[in-house]
């Protein structure tokens, strides 16, 4: 892999079987389980939260090992500063969790929080004092219950949008696998027809699952 933070460092296509395998095993003994059932409610307090690395380099995916470790670190903060997280991805660049929240500005002061310890942690570990790694986080209300599953599907679906794996439970970042164990393939498959990304999906055949 390259030593430039700006490149894409981390492609899981490009990893033998063995480091795959490995890396899927790394986050098991983490302890990242998600045992909630994915539910809408009502039309309020209801958010997918986004933030990207500055300039869209590729500072988390430095590493699997950092990949994995602001992983759990984002899920502890969600679970914990929040009513539930229904769905999360961290990509090497960028992250997106869908959560119910009752304070969303609290929720975005505790994730700017965290973008301040990793950026000083990852700016030591590469040697970068002073190098820019966050934007800010952003959040996306809920509209409806459509816009709730279309959101679900694009938080799930982001590691194949992007070309990092062909099907959703390949990516180890997120809850995807965890997701279409519990509500399983067809249903997954026809949430997928009904609630299609943005509407910008209507004609998409349906993911690999």
């Amino acid at each position: 892999m390259s030593s430039d933070p700006g490149r894409p460092m981390y492609r899981w296509r490009h990893m033998s079987a063995e480091q795959r395998d490995q890396t899927l095993g790394v986050r098991r003994e983490q302890g990242l389980p998600w045992h909630s059932l994915p539910h809408y409610e009502s039309d309020n307090a209801y958010y997918m939260v986004t933030a990207a690395c500055y300039d869209h380099c590729h500072i988390i995916g430095i590493s699997n090992e950092r990949m994995a470790a602001f992983e759990r670190e984002l899920v502890e903060l969600a679970k914990s500063r929040t009513v539930e997280l229904f769905a999360w991805i961290v990509l090497p660049n960028h992250y997106h969790i869908l959560v119910h929240a009752n304070t969303v500005k609290q929720l975005l002061n505790e994730l700017g929080q965290l973008h301040g310890r990793t950026s000083y942690r990852w700016n030591g570990e590469d040697r970068r004092r002073g190098r820019k790694v966050w934007c800010n986080a952003a959040e996306t209300v809920m509209k409806s219950e459509g816009h709730y599953w279309a959101s679900m599907n694009y938080v799930l679906h982001n590691a194949v949008r992007h070309g990092y794996v062909e099907r959703w439970q390949q990516w180890p970042y997120s809850n995807a696998a965890e997701y279409l164990e519990q509500v399983g393939r067809a249903t997954a498959i026809q949430r997928w027809r009904d609630y299609p990304i943005f509407d910008y999906g209507a004609t998409w055949d349906p993911p690999e699952l």
